[in-house]
C-alpha cells in the first residue's frame, strides 16, 4: 500500500539534495521578494527570470519603491519576460499593499487574493514558501506529479478541478514546515524530472510508489497541461516587437509613426496592436501619433 508519509520524506529528501539554488530559495528572500518571483514566473521559465528578479529587487526592494517607480522604468525593467501587463499588475500591487498593509504583506489568503494582479496560486506559494504556512499550493507541475503518483492518469488542462484541489489537500503533510517542503518538492520534482512530454523516470526518488509508472504511463503526453502556443507572427510578437523599440529609446524619447510603421509590415496588425498596447497602460500614443512608454 502507498504511504503518503514515505513519499513526503523521499521527496523531501531528494529536494535538500537537489533543489535547484535559486535566489528567492532558502530563506533569502524577504516575502515581497517571494511574490515578485512569482509573478515573474507565470509563463515564464525559471533560468530566465533569475536575472531579472536580481536586478529587480536591487532596484526596487520593497513594495513602496516600486510603488513610487516611474511607469516607463517598471516597463523598461520587465525586458523580455514576456505578458508585460504584469509589470503595471505588480506595480498596483505595490502601491495596495504600501498603502493598505504599511509595506508589509499581508499574511491572511483572503487579503492577498484581493490584491491587484493575485490569484490562488500566488497567494498560496506566497503564504506557503514565505511565511510557512499549511496550505495546498497547486499549480501545473504540482498537478501533473499528483496526478500520476496517486491516480495514475495525466492531469489535463485548463483551471484545476475539485478533485484535483481535494487530492492536493488530502496528501499534504499535517506539520506546517514539512507541507512547505512537500509543496517546493513536489513542484520542483515536476519541473525538472517529471515532466509533461519526456518524463525521466529512472532518476525519480518516489519512482516505486507512482502509479503512472505502474501502470505503463498510459497516454504520456498527450494531453499536454500547457498547450504550445504559437508566437510567430502573432500579436504577442508584435507587441513585442514596439515595446522593444520604445525601451531602447533614450529617456523621454518617443517613436515617429513613421518609424514605428517599420517594424512590422503589416499595417493593419501594427495598428491594433499598437491601439491594444495603449488601451492597457503599456506605452502613450501622442498627438502626433508618435509613441513612448508612459510618464509618470
Amino acid at each position: 500500500m502507498m504511504n503518503d508519509s514515505d513519499i513526503a520524506l523521499r521527496l523531501g529528501a531528494w529536494w535538500d539534495a537537489n533543489a535547484r539554488d535559486l535566489p528567492w530559495r532558502f530563506g533569502r528572500a524577504t516575502p515581497w521578494g517571494v511574490l515578485v518571483s512569482e509573478v515573474m514566473s507565470q509563463q515564464t521559465q525559471m533560468s530566465r527570470v533569475v536575472p531579472y528578479w536580481q536586478a529587480w529587487m536591487e532596484r526596487w526592494p520593497d513594495a513602496r519603491s516600486l510603488a513610487a517607480a516611474p511607469k516607463a522604468e517598471v516597463i523598461t525593467a520587465w525586458g523580455r519576460l514576456g505578458y508585460p501587463r504584469r509589470a503595471l499588475r505588480l506595480q498596483e500591487c505595490a502601491r495596495a499593499v504600501a498603502e493598505q498593509y504599511a509595506d508589509e504583506l499581508p499574511r491572511a489568503y483572503d487579503e492577498l487574493v484581493a490584491l491587484p494582479g493575485i490569484g490562488d496560486y500566488t497567494a498560496s506559494a506566497v503564504l506557503s514558501f514565505a511565511f510557512g504556512q499549511r496550505i495546498a499550493v497547486i499549480d501545473t507541475n504540482i498537478r501533473r506529479v499528483l496526478s500520476r503518483v496517486f491516480l495514475g492518469v495525466e492531469s489535463h488542462g485548463g483551471a484545476a478541478s475539485a478533485a484535483e484541489r481535494a487530492l492536493a489537500n488530502r496528501v499534504l503533510p499535517e506539520r506546517a514546515r514539512r507541507s512547505v517542503t512537500w509543496n517546493q518538492s513536489v513542484m520542483e520534482l515536476g519541473a525538472v524530472l517529471c515532466t509533461a512530454k519526456s518524463p525521466l523516470c529512472e532518476n525519480c526518488p518516489i519512482a516505486e510508489d507512482c502509479a503512472f509508472l505502474k501502470a505503463g504511463r498510459p497516454g504520456l503526453g498527450e494531453k499536454r497541461t500547457r498547450p504550445r502556443q504559437r508566437f510567430q507572427g502573432t500579436d504577442r510578437q508584435v507587441r513585442g516587437l514596439v515595446l522593444a523599440a520604445l525601451r531602447g529609446l533614450p529617456a523621454d524619447a518617443s517613436l515617429s509613426r513613421t518609424e514605428a510603421e517599420k517594424l512590422w509590415k503589416d499595417s493593419a496588425q501594427l495598428s491594433a496592436c499598437i491601439a491594444s498596447l495603449d488601451d492597457d497602460g503599456l506605452i502613450e500614443i501622442m498627438q502626433d501619433g508618435a509613441l513612448r512608454l508612459p510618464q509618470g
